[in-house]
């Protein structure tokens, strides 16, 4: 990728869907909750901690009232994009109790098109529990259930092979069986030519998985999503510079949030920076990089401008974290279009 235009890379291959999502299909529990109730809880703030059933079980019963929505990173962002106008589908594994028929429900409704088949044995449905403090930070318990054992045979070939763009969630890399689930929906993208991007999700998950994702985003990943803390751990970089010079050439784009500062763009022959949209104030950061994702992904299935692509998902990301919940309040698309109208 040269310069700052998007230049189309597809085959010839018809394509039905802007981007498909691939992730641990997840319903979010957010509440607002206080620094001390972090602190009661052992909780490590603006992390994300794997947890298992009993404390999901405790954390849930002491929480504050909550906002439940059907959720996981890569669902958010498909969300996102269904928001702005786009097409979006999503591939995820549920189990066929309350969580899971609630999240099939309300992810179509979102208007994404999501038509796994629920399981019908196996573990509960997975959900995040989000406290989000008074400073708009966010911390994520999650119990993974039944999204851990998405496996080859749930992958949707057709899907995978009609959307321009596979969006993967690094959160998926943390059990083996979505591991090598992910690889195979990679390979298939792939073999039809299809543009495949990353998230990094998580600091903790970098560390955890910094010398495959090294290799991964080599070989494999055309756009990478991460923010700065995130981009620094995989380079092993002290500063974002040098992260930034790291990552060039390794893949075509790598979008780097950077939280108030904006964004930077980094590709192979330049840094396209991207002023972060102002915001009255920060009520909940979660889903900010998801629906960063969202508006960067919808501009560049559309073959728009880079700077373009950046500012469309400073918008979505602005829009997010002024409220609870890691979906839109208004629909993405009427920002845009007012945005640039003025």
């Amino acid at each position: 990728m040269a310069g700052n235009s998007n230049q189309s890379n597809q085959s010839s291959l018809e394509t039905s869907y802007d981007v498909v999502g691939i992730g641990n299909a997840i319903v979010d529990v957010i509440s607002h909750e206080s620094e001390n109730f972090l602190q009661d809880h052992d909780l490590v703030k603006n992390s994300m901690t794997l947890i298992e059933t009993d404390m999901a079980v405790a954390l849930y019963n002491e929480m504050s009232p909550t906002l439940q929505s059907s959720g996981g990173s890569a669902a958010n962002t498909m969300s996102g994009i269904a928001s702005l106008g786009g097409k979006a589908g999503y591939i995820g594994k549920i189990r066929n109790d309350h969580l899971g028929e609630f999240f099939s429900h309300d992810i179509n409704a979102a208007g994404v098109d999501f038509v796994v088949t629920p399981a019908k044995e196996g573990l509960p449905t997975a959900r995040s529990m989000i406290v989000v403090t008074p400073d708009g930070a966010r911390t994520m318990s999650t119990y993974l259930g039944i999204s851990t054992n998405l496996r080859k045979d749930d992958l949707d070939i057709e899907l995978l092979e009609s959307a321009q763009i596979l969006y993967c969630e690094g959160y998926i890399w943390d059990i083996e069986t979505t591991k090598d689930t992910i690889r195979s929906a990679i390979a298939i993208a792939k073999d039809a030519n299809r543009i495949i991007s990353f998230t990094l999700s998580d600091s903790f998950c970098v560390s955890r998985h910094k010398e495959e994702w090294v290799e991964l985003i080599t070989d494999q990943v055309d756009i990478l999503f991460g923010n700065e803390d995130e981009i620094k751990e995989l380079s092993g970089c002290n500063t974002l510079s040098e992260a930034a010079q790291w990552i060039q050439g390794r893949v075509q784009i790598a979008c780097l949030t950077l939280a108030e500062r904006g964004s930077i763009i980094v590709t192979e022959d330049e840094i396209i920076g991207v002023g972060a949209k102002a915001v009255s104030q920060v009520i909940d950061s979660t889903g900010a990089g998801d629906l960063y994702a969202s508006g960067f992904l919808f501009g560049y299935a559309r073959g728009l401008d880079l700077k373009i692509c950046g500012e469309l998902a400073s918008i979505a990301a602005a829009e997010i974290i002024t409220h609870t919940g890691a979906r839109p309040l208004v629909p993405l698309k009427s920002l845009i279009e007012s945005e640039f109208r003025n």
